[in-house]
């Protein structure tokens, strides 16, 4: 029974009016699972626009199997066609490439007519894109940030935080160092890599009762600002 699951729609070459009609519903609804497990596993704000595009994908690509057929010629044609086709911008994040060319090859597998593979290949990566979002497989155990901090002309800025980095284990390297509000004040910049488990907000008070609760700027990647 399975291997004429996985083997009988393969056999069938004839476009029908139901064939096609099958095709477009099982690749929509095999990429909305996969629309859905893409939201699901997002660790940021993700496009909405992506999302719906996600669900269309497979059922594009299937069309467009359909139409080509066993036509070289009018393959040919449609790579022409869609050659000319130019993209407004490109996934930011490589997990979004991934899921783009999942989507094109749950396509590809309904629109030859083995849905029986693209059901199979479809649940079989969403559970694995799932399993992986839930261990954090490579997620950073810690982060690094940059870190300005103002302090008045007449402290020991070298020695001054030291105990305060020590106490949050917060390694820490000071880049660059100069002075504000005509030399009366220093700002002091460092580049920080901290535990995700330690309070922000506990480190920066523990900052503010060094510096006289002047300016402490902490940002979430170094890139944030030019130093």
């Amino acid at each position: 029974m399975l291997d004429a699951l996985f083997t009988a729609a393969t056999t069938d070459t004839t476009m029908t009016l139901t064939h096609a009609l099958l095709t477009i519903i099982v690749s929509f609804l095999l990429g909305g699972i996969i629309s859905m497990t893409y939201m699901k596993t997002s660790r940021q704000a993700y496009s909405q626009n992506f999302a719906l595009t996600m669900i269309l994908i497979p059922s594009i690509i299937a069309i467009i199997i359909l139409l080509i057929g066993n036509n070289v010629a009018r393959a040919f044609s449609l790579a022409g066609a869609f050659s000319i086709i130019r993209f407004r911008s490109a996934p930011g994040d490589p997990k979004d490439i991934a899921y783009v060319l999942f989507t094109m090859a749950t396509g590809l597998a309904c629109g030859v007519g083995m849905f029986g593979y693209a059901v199979l290949f479809t649940f079989i990566l969403c559970a694995l894109m799932i399993v992986l979002h839930k261990l954090q497989f490579g997620a950073k155990r810690s982060t690094q940030k940059l870190l300005k901090i103002t302090v008045p002309e007449d402290l020991g800025y070298e020695e001054a935080f030291h105990e305060v980095f020590e106490n949050f284990q917060v390694s820490h390297e000071l880049k660059k160092v100069k002075t504000t509000e005509l030399g009366s004040l220093f700002e002091l910049v460092y580049t920080i890599t901290m535990n995700p488990a330690v309070s922000q907000k506990d480190f920066i008070d523990a900052l503010r009762c060094r510096n006289g609760n002047l300016n402490i700027t902490l940002s979430m990647s170094p890139e944030a600002s030019d130093y």
